[in-house]
């Protein structure tokens, strides 16, 4: 590039920019390129899929069986977690009796939860066979 076209091309530049033309060009064309590209393809235009739209993509039984299993993982992290503070609250307790009844108590929890945690499938087989599904 040629110092000549290079000065030019940098005075011009300088001149829109300093005038705010530059910013009245980009405050037009990205609306009107945003209106083109939905112009050009009707299917943006119209948000049209282009096919039957599938809301769900799984049936009654297997919905059922992923929260269940969704469930038992959060029961578990919860009693995972009070297993950990049952810990703490023993290895800081020195001593104290409170804190080690405190630590019993989560301890306590813990265990609850776990064993919620094996029994749900169980437990849901059993509601299930009451209401007659």
């Amino acid at each position: 590039m040629s110092p000549t076209l290079w000065a030019r091309s940098r005075a011009l530049t300088t001149a829109l920019s300093t005038s705010g033309t530059l910013r009245r060009i980009a405050r037009v064309a990205a609306p009107a390129a945003a209106v083109l590209g939905m112009l050009a393809v009707p299917a943006v235009a119209y948000a049209d899929p282009g096919g039957p739209v599938v809301l769900a993509a799984n049936d009654l039984p297997t919905v059922i069986a992923n929260l269940q299993t969704w469930v038992m993982g959060i029961l578990g992290a919860v009693a995972t977690l009070f297993l950990v503070l049952a810990g703490v609250y023993w290895a800081t307790a020195g001593g104290d009796p409170a804190q080690v009844d405190k630590a019993k108590g989560a301890l306590k929890n813990a265990l609850v939860g776990y064993g919620l945690a094996v029994l749900a499938p169980i437990l849901l087989e059993v509601v299930q066979g009451i209401v007659g599904g």
